[in-house]
């Protein structure tokens, strides 16, 4: 089993968590959203995206960044950011981790990027006219590349 967090702050897009949530069931990884969500949980956008794999995510919601902390955050946090000055392949990522991700029209908190600058990356884009790429295909690229250096990767 796969001990790796998904944390959404602030998540706005039901179709986005929907597909990420299928992700989560797909490496068996813990998804955690941070209040206040954009939509409501029961939205069937959220499980139309999800399709029939919601009932096997194991997904808590937190009222706060701070009740998501107090509840037993994980140890070892990365943020992924745009902002992000080092990359998502410089992170050597071990079970028990967090992937901590903002929204999708403001990023993190504002205060997170002094909070947590030490563990601020980002996933390279070369692209010159992308500014961002899509919250769900963020999540997967950087849930994959955890997976891969905890000895994923062979068929299962």
């Amino acid at each position: 089993m796969l001990q790796l967090h998904i944390v959404l702050v602030k998540p706005e897009i039901p179709h986005n968590t929907g597909a990420i949530g299928r992700v989560c069931v797909g490496l068996d990884c813990h998804l955690h959203l941070i209040r206040p969500l954009g939509f409501r949980l029961t939205s069937q956008h959220l499980r139309r995206a999800g399709l029939d794999y919601w009932e096997h995510l194991r997904v808590t919601d937190h009222d706060s960044w701070d009740a998501f902390l107090k509840a037993g955050a994980p140890a070892r946090m990365f943020f992924l950011s745009t902002r992000g000055e080092r990359s998502l392949y410089d992170c050597e990522f071990r079970q028990g981790d967090a992937l901590v991700f903002g929204n999708e029209s403001g990023g993190l908190p504002e205060q997170f990027y002094s909070l947590y600058r030490d563990r601020l990356f980002k996933i390279p884009m070369p692209g010159e006219h992308a500014r961002s790429i899509n919250l769900a295909n963020a999540v997967s690229i950087a849930a994959y590349e955890a997976y891969r250096q905890m000895g994923g990767g062979a068929a299962v």
